[in-house]
Parts: structure tokens; C-alpha cells; sequence
């Protein structure tokens, strides 16, 4: 340091000497730094992964299901203005018997051209090889790997009724189903759900599509908008029973990433600026003191000719050197956080390949909102330091000067103790510095609130969907819409104690200018197993000719109880009715729009059909079942509510418990960094009345009892401002996450408010008894001495 001037060798002391207060702030800084890094890189690293797979597997642009269109159609779909590619398919949803498996699986079969590869949404091929006869199939990877098979193994499949021996020569990954979920499904399982390649032919004769296709695919030029090109093809195909063409945002898979991307996207929005605004007051309450401690070495530096820009710069370039030591600390914890995340991501969504590059520019930017959250901090300091006089700067400060308040009064009729009047005294008459020092503490609560409310509601969601609207065991799922007696057939398989059914059909709900697609749920009054749950818990029914509409949908249609709204049906049931709304009821997966069973048949003029078999099981009796549904023709599939529950549950706890432990770590950080700064300080500040307390004789526990009790009464202030954040942020997190495919409600118990003020309270104590032992060391003599 010989070399260095003067002022650079002071800088580099103070840096030094104040190492546990500059890496609290750094610390806190980091986290701002770290979740910008670590929410943009994911972001980015789906973002850009998503791109370049759909873009080399040729992903389709508008997608749409019929019930059978002929071959012939698709030269007129082609021949849509802006349209580059057309791809026609068999698809279909079967019953599979896996070896080793007692459980029915489901399999969705898509056709491959028999003689090509496919123009759109090319699978890549993983392992083996592509299918050629009838009998062979190709797996998704996700589905072979959980089952354990690899290319020349073979599964049974229910195919038009008859039981049909399947080779599996080669395993694929689709951009289709980056996020694969089964028919009724919440959460991908990949055991009991998987996608089957087959060959034209093949699908052909499994679902009697021959020179016919009931799924489509188009690519659009990039010019060309999706909406006039869905218009036409859904003209086209409404004569062939279409269910509506939708464009990528509605692709089920898709709409899930892009979920995903959106809470990332405002996670980075949300966090960092609480983080970048607790560290610049740190900044200010640091460079605060520091300033006044040495304005007797800033006369001598301005004595000696130091000017006030110099001076100025020397403290701002202070608050920079714990700017870039919170800068690089958040640049490796936030590489090396996106980086782990965007591969648990990668794998989490099926994606054969991950594309992870955060751009220099958030790099900069988030150096750039350090640097200026701790020079914002530090310039009224620097500038303070500036504007003193030498010889002002060399006398000591002047002593503050006070009269005795309405609230001193109080104090001394409320015949309080000493060090208890030292405590209020203090927080009222720095009213600032005490409100901010809450304002830090109260967001760390509402940090710990925002986590852990999601238990809370995912509690919630559990309880409504699971026990109180499906309490249903399983679903069973028929290939086309049956008549009632069906139920009749359900109701004598082995194990089936109960079995009631309902209808399903797609429509597009419409009211005014606004329009959603929507399935309309058909249901018998008084159903027990599939309830509709209102906002008070009760179970309810739609009216005959009502219609009963999710949240949601009400609110994306804008309509209120008492309006009406039409209803345009899709696939084979064509036509538009009107319906009134009975009612709103809240929903926390999909689009809910319910109707009278009865009721709604009669408007088709069709004897009641029923596409769903919902049922309660015996438990013993569980295997018969199962062998019995894969021999049964009907049926395309099942769900198994009980697993779809523990899926749920366990997915969720793992993502939650992540999630709480990054949140509490930042609340933590925040607390340290808030009540270590703001006891040093207090200690330094005050140090001479605290040693003054211990020569009049007052014990080390009275004189910590000062300390300790200011930085803990603030605290406790702080809670009920951290409940009241809490309640923000939540509700923000809640509109983050909300979307067609899922949403959450608001629930904070009172569990959520005393968690959150127990870790914050606990951390906080802990900084302040880290410097409550200082007092321990305190010179008394160096202290009380005083300059002339």
C-alpha cells in the first residue's frame, strides 16, 4: 500500500476495518443480484431451449381434433391463404396392459406417414429405430425409462376391442409433449401415461380411420396472422365434427412452459428491487455513521488541501467496494444457480437439450442496480462529508438538542425504568433511521410470508379438488359419448361400489365480444362424486337450462349471475343454445362450465349420454378390477384419482420446499444484515452513555438490556408492517401464477404470520447478540475520555 495515495490507503483501511458490515450488505446486495441472474437465466434458458427445438423439430403453429375428416380435405386446408405446411393424423386414446403392471396404463397412439417422416412436429429419434409394420411402436423416452423398456421389448394394447401384442423398436421425445399429461390428468406420470409412434396403417385399422384423419397440424407463414386461418379451418371442418382449431398458446404443453416463463419472468420483476432498496439503506445508515465518526479526519484531509470532490469520491468510493464484493458474490451464487435450475428444468419438461446462456447485458444490468442502489445510498453521506468546513469538521458536533414532549411526560408518569425511557427515547427521537430499520425487518417478513403461504394454499387446493369436488377413486374414460345404461355395465366390474357419469363437450362460450373455449361439464343433480363445490363449500347444482361458470371464465367473459351467454358446441353435437348464468364458483384447475345433465340433452334432442364414468372402489378387490378394464372395449382410458392426489402432493411438496428454503435464507440474510448494521451502529453511536451506565453501576444485563431491547422493540414494530407486505406480495404472486391451466386462491392462516415473525424475530436477535458482546470488551476508560 506504499504506492497508493493517501486517500486510496485510508479507503482500503476502512474497507477493512468494517469487513462484517460491508459483507452483511454484500450479502443482502448478492441475493438481489443473484435472483435477477438466476430468474432471467432460466427465463432465458426456456425461453431459448423452447425456440430452438420447436424450430428444428418443425412445431406447428395451429393445431386442431376432429372426429373424421376425409383425406381429400387437406389440399383445401393447404390452399388457406398463408398456410406452409398441412400434417393429417390418427390419433387416439387406448387402454394399455403393461407387463409387470397391475394398474391399467393409457397410451395416446399418433400415426407416422408410412412412407416419410412427418412435415411437423418431427419426434427426434432417442434410441432404436423408427417403426414399420403394424405391430411396432415407438415410445416418448420419459414412458420407456420409467418402465423400464428398451427397443425390442413389447406391451399389450386394447385397439378397437381386440388385445394386440406391441414391439417397441425405438424410444422418441416430441415437441408436442415437452409437458406430457394424460387424458383427466393434473401432473405428468410418466408410468402409467405414455405416447405411441405407429405407422399410418396401423392407426388406420386401430380406430377405423381408413383415408381419414381426426387430427391436424398446420404451420403458418410468419407474416401471416393465426386468427383468419383458424376462422377457415374451423369453417372447413365444422361439417366434420371439428372441436375448434387453436393456435400454440393453447396447446396444452406448450401453454404450461409459457406458464412457467411468466412466473419466472415475474420473479425477476418482484425481487430484486426489495433486495437493491434494503441494501442502499444500509448503505445510507453505514456512510451515516462512518461520516460523523471522522469529521475530525475530514478537516485534516480538507486542511491539507483535499478538495470537496475528493472527498466526496472517497466515500462514494466506499459504498462501491461493497457494491462489487455483493456483485461478484451474486454473479457466482446466480450462474451457478440458473445453471442448476435451467438443467432441473430441461429434464422436469422433456426437453432432449438444454440452451443456457445469460446475455452479458443482465450481467451489466444487475451490476449496474447494485452500484446504483449503494451509490444512492451513500450520496447524501458523501455529500454531507463534502460541504464541511475545516474548521467546523475539526470542533466535535454539536450535541443534539431536546425538550421534553407530551411523550417524555407520559414516560415518566408511566414510572417506567431507566434504560426502558433510554429505548423509547431513542426510537422517537430518530424517527427516520427507526422507521427504515423496520422497513427492512417487515420485509423480511413479508419474504417469508410469500413462500409460505403456498402451503397453505396448496393445502387448500388439495382439500377443494381431491375431498371435496372429485372424491371420486378413479375415472374411466369411454372412447365416444355412451348412453346411460353404460353405467350399468361399469357398475358390475369387479370392486365398483358406486359409479355415477357425466358428459363433456367442447363448446366456445360467448358474450358480447368476448369468447372462451371452454368444456362444458354435463352432471345429474345431487352427484356425490363429482360435486360442484360453491365459495361456502356447499355443493351445488346447475339449474335446468343454467349454467353454472369457474371464476375465471366469468371474469374473461365479464358476465354476472342473472345474464345469459350462448354457447357454440363443437365435434358432433353442432349447434349454438343460450344459457343463463346461475351462478359463479370458484375453480383451481382449468375451465369450469356446468350444466344440468338432463337438461342440456334435451337440448340436443338426444337421450342422455354420458362420456365419464366416475366410481368408488374396494380396495381388496383392486387387481380384478384392473384385468377386468383392460379387457373391456369402450374404454380409452383411465385415472386413478388416488395416484393423481399423491403425484400432486409430492411434486408440489418437493418444488415448495425448495422455494421455502431459498425464501427463508433471503429473510435471513435480510434480517442479519438489517439488525447487525443497525446494532453496530446504535453500539458505536452510544457507547459513551452505555459505558457511563456501567461506572454508575449498572449491570452488564441492564446496559444490554438497552442495546438488545431497541433492536427487538423495532422488530416487533416491524410486524405488523411485515403482515401488511406479506399480504402484497402474496396477492401479487397469487396474479402470477394464475392462468387458464391453474389457480391459486389467498389463504394465509394464522400459522403463515406467526411463521414468518418467528424467523425474522430469531435472526434478528441472533445479529444483535453477536454485538451485545462487544459491550463485553468495552474499555471504559477509552470510551468516557472525550476531545477538547
Amino acid at each position: 500500500m506504499s504506492g497508493l495515495h493517501a486517500l486510496d490507503r485510508k479507503l482500503l483501511r476502512d474497507f477493512r476495518r468494517l469487513w462484517a458490515q460491508v459483507l452483511a450488505i454484500a450479502l443482502v446486495l448478492a441475493c438481489g443480484v443473484a435472483i435477477l441472474l438466476t430468474s432471467f437465466g432460466m427465463y432465458r434458458a426456456l425461453d431459448e431451449t423452447r425456440a430452438a427445438y420447436y424450430q428444428r423439430n418443425r412445431f406447428a403453429d395451429v393445431f386442431v381434433e376432429a372426429r373424421r375428416a376425409p383425406l381429400a380435405l387437406l389440399a383445401e386446408i393447404a390452399a388457406i391463404p398463408g398456410v406452409q405446411a398441412v400434417e393429417g393424423r390418427v390419433t387416439g386414446d387406448v387402454v394399455l396392459d403393461l407387463p409387470g403392471r397391475v394398474e391399467a396404463a393409457v397410451g395416446r397412439v399418433l400415426s407416422l406417414p408410412d412412407h416419410a417422416e412427418p412435415r411437423l412436429n418431427l419426434p427426434l429419434l432417442r434410441s432404436g429405430r423408427l417403426p414399420d409394420t403394424p405391430s411396432e411402436i415407438a415410445v416418448n423416452e420419459p414412458f420407456a425409462d420409467a418402465n423400464g423398456y428398451r427397443p425390442g421389448d413389447t406391451i399389450l394394447a386394447n385397439l378397437n376391442g381386440r388385445k394386440r401384442t406391441l414391439t417397441i423398436t425405438g424410444t422418441l421425445l416430441s415437441p408436442e409433449f415437452i409437458y406430457t399429461l394424460g387424458p383427466g390428468a393434473l401432473m405428468p406420470d410418466n408410468e402409467g401415461f405414455g405416447i405411441l409412434w405407429m405407422r399410418r396403417a396401423g392407426a388406420e385399422a386401430a380406430f377405423d380411420m381408413g383415408g381419414a384423419f381426426n387430427d391436424l397440424a398446420l404451420k403458418i407463414d410468419a407474416s401471416t396472422k393465426a386468427e383468419p386461418v383458424i376462422d377457415a379451418l374451423d369453417d372447413l371442418l365444422d361439417p366434420y365434427g371439428g372441436f375448434g382449431a387453436y393456435g400454440r398458446d393453447k396447446q396444452l404443453s406448450n401453454a404450461f412452459i409459457d406458464a412457467e416463463i411468466r412466473q419466472l419472468r415475474s420473479m425477476a420483476m418482484i425481487l430484486p428491487p426489495v433486495f437493491f432498496g434494503i441494501s442502499a439503506f444500509l448503505v445510507a445508515m453505514v456512510m451515516g455513521r462512518i461520516v460523523t465518526l471522522e469529521r475530525a479526519q475530514i478537516g485534516l484531509l480538507k486542511a491539507l488541501g483535499y478538495g470537496n470532490g475528493a472527498v466526496c469520491l472517497h466515500y462514494l468510493l466506499l459504498a462501491g467496494l461493497i457494491a462489487l464484493v455483493g456483485i461478484a458474490t451474486g454473479w457466482v451464487a446466480g450462474t451457478w444457480l440458473a445453471r442448476g435450475l435451467a438443467h432441473l428444468y430441461a429434464n422436469f419438461f422433456d426437453f432432449p437439450f438444454v440452451i443456457f446462456r445469460i446475455a452479458p447485458w443482465v450481467y451489466g444490468l444487475s451490476a449496474v442496480l447494485a452500484l446504483a442502489a449503494t451509490t444512492l445510498g451513500a450520496t447524501q453521506s458523501a455529500l454531507r462529508a463534502a460541504r464541511l468546513a475545516p474548521a467546523i469538521a475539526m470542533q466535535p458536533p454539536a450535541p443534539p438538542k431536546f425538550t421534553q414532549s407530551a411523550f417524555d411526560r407520559a414516560m415518566d408518569r408511566a414510572n417506567l425504568t431507566q434504560p426502558t425511557v433510554m429505548i423509547l427515547r431513542s426510537l422517537v427521537r430518530w424517527p427516520v433511521r427507526s422507521a427504515l430499520t423496520a422497513l427492512g425487518l417487515a420485509l423480511a417478513v413479508a419474504s417469508v410470508m410469500t413462500a409460505s403461504f403456498m402451503t397453505d394454499a396448496l393445502d387448500f387446493v388439495v382439500d377443494s379438488a381431491f375431498y371435496q369436488s372429485n372424491r371420486q377413486h378413479a375415472m374411466l374414460i369411454f372412447q365416444s359419448d355412451a348412453p346411460l345404461s353404460a353405467l350399468q355395465d361399469v357398475a358390475h366390474l369387479p370392486g365398483v361400489r358406486q359409479v355415477e357419469g357425466q358428459q363433456i363437450a367442447a363448446a366456445v362460450l360467448r358474450r358480447g365480444h368476448h369468447e372462451k373455449q371452454v368444456a362444458i361439464e354435463a352432471r345429474l343433480p345431487g352427484a356425490d362424486l363429482s360435486r360442484i363445490v360453491a365459495a361456502d363449500g356447499g355443493a351445488r347444482d346447475a339449474p335446468p337450462g343454467g349454467i353454472l361458470l369457474s371464476e375465471r371464465v366469468a371474469g374473461q367473459l365479464d358476465v354476472r349471475p342473472g345474464q345469459t351467454i350462448t354457447a357454440e358446441l363443437l365435434g358432433g353435437n353442432q349447434g349454438t343454445y343460450t344459457f343463463e348464468v346461475a351462478g359463479i364458483v370458484p375453480q383451481y384447475f382449468g375451465l369450469g362450465a356446468y350444466v344440468d345433465l338432463e337438461g342440456f340433452n334435451r337440448l340436443l334432442r338426444q337421450a342422455p349420454r354420458v362420456s365419464v364414468a366416475n366410481i368408488t372402489l374396494d380396495g381388496a378387490r383392486h387387481d380384478a378390477l384392473h384385468a377386468a378394464i383392460k379387457d373391456t372395449p369402450g374404454i380409452a382410458g383411465t385415472v386413478m384419482m388416488t395416484h393423481t392426489r399423491r403425484s400432486f402432493q409430492e411434486t408440489i411438496r418437493q418444488n415448495v420446499t425448495i422455494m421455502l428454503t431459498v425464501y427463508i435464507t433471503i429473510a435471513v440474510l435480510i434480517s442479519v444484515g438489517v439488525g447487525y448494521n443497525s446494532a453496530r451502529i446504535q453500539l458505536s453511536e452510544r457507547a459513551r452513555e452505555l459505558a457511563s451506565l456501567r461506572i454508575l453501576g449498572f449491570s452488564r444485563w441492564q446496559v444490554s438490556y438497552i442495546l438488545v431491547g431497541e433492536l427487538m422493540l423495532l422488530a416487533v414494530l416491524a410486524q405488523p408492517l411485515g403482515w401488511l407486505l406479506g399480504r402484497v406480495f402474496t396477492g401479487l404472486m397469487v396474479r402470477a401464477f394464475s392462468s387458464d391451466l391453474y389457480n391459486l386462491p389467498l389463504v394465509l392462516k394464522p400459522a403463515t404470520f406467526s411463521f414468518a415473525s418467528l424467523i425474522v424475530l430469531g435472526a434478528t436477535l441472533a445479529a444483535v447478540l453477536v454485538v451485545r458482546r462487544r459491550l463485553d470488551r468495552l474499555d471504559l476508560v477509552a470510551v468516557m475520555k472525550t476531545r477538547e
